[in-house]
């Protein structure tokens, strides 16, 4: 929208400005309205919480990117399934079978580090 003020007179001003009126032009189409989302606030506890959670999964998946050779053939580690076993035997054995049946390349020696490394941050959550 434009606005623009028109005198009756330029050349003679009264006082009162009597004379002045304001004209609104419309240009072209209003704008869409903005989307609001709403946006929940977490207390601290729980941000720390969700922090050590999102390190612990970048975490993973970086090394499930150099476990694989080419890192588009990855397994896909669920941490809650990790979680929701009952003991440590398990859940290594659970993750040895998850990635020795797959194209993992690396040796045993590897495989066996970073189950154990993944179930010591896993323990942290």
């Amino acid at each position: 929208m434009q606005c623009g003020v028109e005198t009756m007179n330029d050349c003679e001003r009264s006082p009162g400005r009597t004379g002045l009126r304001v004209n609104f032009t419309e240009k072209g189409e209003v704008k869409e309205r903005r989307e609001k989302f709403l946006t929940a606030k977490y207390g601290t506890h729980q941000m720390s919480l969700i922090r050590k959670r999102l390190a612990v999964e970048m975490w993973l998946y970086d090394e499930l990117q150099k476990l694989f050779d080419p890192p588009n053939e990855a397994v896909d580690v669920d941490i809650d399934e990790i979680l929701d076993m009952d003991t440590d035997d398990i859940r290594r054995s659970h993750l040895f079978s998850l990635l020795s049946n797959s194209s993992c390349k690396r040796s045993e020696k590897d495989i066996s580090k970073f189950i154990s490394d993944l179930l010591d941050r896993a323990k942290t959550l």
